[in-house]
């Protein structure tokens, strides 16, 4: 907005607004000054502190903050304001990744409450995630809105050709949401929004630490005319803390956006991800020496076009190829694996008095050849003796009114799959939200979601698995009930949610004495929960903490229930059963900033415990805790950072058998050419 100068009495504040067309600022056709945009930690509410704009010539007047509803999410098939959305999203911003003692998306989503980060391999390896309970495959994965969940197996879905830099935010959608990201988001969704504005034309990051870890990020923005350009490369290595734990990254996303007359605009993405990692006992504690090779490539196209009646097309096209070897260095039990997926959407939206009216319809292709997933093939293609594919079409109809405190919307998704041979499914959803005043609001929503069996559920059938072809999909029910309140000091919300699971897909054994786990329909496990958190604004009672200084703290806590007949599971029982996170960040002086990051979980049901190779029982899942600490100084254009990760050297895993790093100290430099 162009900033013009005005008397005192003649400043306008608004606390809330609507981007439409006949809205206030929109009607009045004069300037209007803003003081404060509002920003967000991992919490419900996006809420960060921006110094106020001058508003007289001679003099700056600092205006008190208020909250702007201008904070965008994808709760829905469009953004929307994340005052206006009556779904439950968490959003994590991109000044909470670079105060956070992270090196990938994986270790960033460790500190939010609500998802379950089992992790393989740390930094960035691999790392199943997961929403309220659910499983590593029961989640959509997105970037920028593109589906990239990977139709193979959940274990590679965050294998994404992004660096850290690139981020803007992370949205995470509580609760099924097959009305807003198709039938594979079961429980959850999480969309990474990358940024689109260049804002400095260099940015490079070296780092090094304990285990011969070394990396590299540079990432440069360039603007030509109407167009904006990007292109980040990433590099991570490590010789592993553990035998079999070494690892290299690489990351390489490009992209362009062409701004067109009145606002439309044309998003271009392509990108490559490449990871090669020692596999210690991912998959089977018997076999500690595997070894893994993946390689991801992505391209999307995607525009927006009009006002009132906006046109969205997307067209895109994700490759993920993987090399598994049973033993490494060695061709015992390798598996190649490569699958493909098509897809395009078109989305249309109008806006009015009534409100907005989306209309959405989704084409998705995906297959796979692999020496051992699918069904023969009359013809191998090389080292593919295997084949199998399916197409999901689906279409979305949504509509949400907005009117004084009170906001609805309803929807169905109309779903069809080629595994299912012909039945067309319909998956409904209700969200309301009121504001009995302006710093309380009440949240609720009901709906439904489903998720198709992946091809590594279906077929993989090796010395330790067999699959089950004649899985059908799961299929879940949720309800939710919130509450979320916000002023210039606190920031709280309390969530309690229903989730009712049927047709459950896990990996489980009969009996302890098995040596294979088979894939299964498990018949039912429900589950519920509550998720209440706070975070304080320090700056406003503290200043000499800093103007960024805040102290949250997030807690969820669930209870499963399940009809398995006594099957031992490998997955889906093995639920997260208490999350407590604290985020503190605060400065001391003026260029010196200090993170604290602090952890508490514990994991229901057991795992089997190997020693010298052989199993040795059965195991519950121990209670663990960790604290994480990351020092910033910045001169000038350049930051020195500093990251202690467990600091009491806690011994600690996710997954059983793989034990995660002990204390791990990093240091790095970034240098910002604005």
């Amino acid at each position: 907005m162009e900033q013009k100068h005005f008397s005192l009495r003649g400043v306008i504040r608004f606390k809330r607004f609507m981007r439409k067309g006949y809205a206030a600022f929109c009607s009045m056709h004069r300037v209007v000054t803003i003081g404060v945009v509002a920003g967000s930690v991992l919490t419900c509410m996006h809420v960060s502190t921006t110094k106020a704009q001058t508003i007289t010539g001679e003099q700056q007047q600092k205006v008190v903050e208020q909250e702007l509803d201008e904070v965008m999410v994808t709760a829905s098939r469009l953004e929307t304001p994340i005052g206006q959305t009556a779904k439950i999203v968490t959003v994590i911003t991109k000044e909470q990744v670079e105060r956070a003692p992270v090196r990938s998306i994986q270790d960033l989503l460790v500190y939010v409450a609500n998802v379950d980060v089992i992790q393989r391999g740390g930094h960035g390896v691999q790392a199943d995630i997961s929403i309220r309970g659910g499983s590593h495959d029961q989640n959509a994965v997105l970037l920028n809105g593109i589906n990239l969940s990977n139709p193979h197996t959940g274990h590679y879905s965050f294998d994404i050709p992004i660096n850290l830099s690139d981020i803007e935010r992370i949205e995470i959608i509580h609760g099924p949401s097959a009305l807003v990201y198709g039938s594979g988001a079961f429980s959850g969704g999480i969309n990474i929004i990358t940024k689109k504005k260049p804002d400095t034309r260099l940015y490079t990051n070296v780092e090094g630490g304990m285990y011969t870890l070394r990396g590299m990020e540079m990432r440069s923005t360039a603007e030509i005319g109407v167009t904006s350009h990007s292109i980040s490369v990433g590099y991570h290595a490590s010789e592993g803390y553990i035998d079999n734990s070494d690892y290299n990254l690489y990351n390489v996303l490009w992209q362009s956006r062409i701004n067109l007359p009145e606002t439309s605009k044309i998003d271009i993405q392509l990108g490559y991800n490449d990871k090669q990692y020692g596999a210690n006992t991912f998959y089977s504690a018997k076999y500690p020496n595997q070894y893994e090779y993946t390689g991801t490539y992505i391209g999307s196209v995607k525009g927006e076009f009009g006002s009132t009646l906006k046109i969205i097309p997307i067209i895109y096209w994700n490759r993920h190829h993987d090399q598994f070897d049973l033993i490494k260095g060695t061709d015992t039990g390798r598996n190649f694996h490569r699958n493909d997926t098509y897809g395009g959407n078109l989305i249309f939206m109008y806006s009015s008095l009534l409100g907005n009216t989306s209309l959405g319809g989704e084409v998705r292709k995906e297959d796979i050849m692999s020496s051992v997933l699918g069904k023969p093939m009359i013809k191998p293609h090389g080292k593919y003796k295997m084949y199998d594919d399916r197409v999901n079409t689906g279409v979305a109809l949504e509509h949400t009114l907005s009117f004084n405190r009170f906001t609805a919307s309803a929807g169905v998704l109309m779903n069809h799959n080629t595994l299912l041979k012909g039945e067309y499914k319909f998956y409904p959803s209700v969200n309301v939200s009121y504001r009995p005043f302006d710093e309380l609001k009440m949240v609720a929503s009901w709906s439904k979601s489903t998720r198709m069996p992946t091809f590594t559920d279906l077929y993989y059938t090796t010395e330790t698995h067999n699959g089950n072809d004649g899985l059908i999909p799961e299929k879940s029910e949720a309800l939710d009930m919130g509450l979320k309140y916000n002023n210039y000091f606190i920031d709280a919300y309390l969530n309690g949610f229903l989730l009712w699971g049927k047709n459950m897909i896990d990996w489980v054994k009969e009996n302890p004495e098995d040596t294979k786990w088979a894939s299964w329909n498990l018949t039912n496990v429900h589950t519920q929960g509550i998720e209440a958190g706070v975070r304080f604004r320090l700056s406003a009672f503290t200043p000499f903490l800093g103007e960024h200084a805040s102290l949250a703290m997030d807690y969820t806590r669930m209870y499963q229930t399940s009809d398995t007949k006594n099957l031992i599971s490998k997955y889906t029982l093995n639920y997260l059963r208490d999350k407590f996170t604290v985020k503190f960040t605060h400065q001391v002086g003026n260029k010196f900033s200090v993170g604290w990051y602090f952890r508490y979980q514990k994991r229901m049901g057991t795992y089997e415990k190997f020693v010298d190779l052989e199993k040795a029982g059965d195991e519950p899942f121990p209670s663990f805790s960790t604290l994480d600490l990351k020092l910033n100084y910045q001169y000038k254009e350049i930051v020195f950072n500093l990251c202690l990760n467990n600091l009491y050297n806690t011994t600690y895993f996710d997954l059983g058998n793989i034990p995660q790093p002990g204390f791990w100290l990093t240091g790095g430099i970034t240098y910002y050419l604005r």
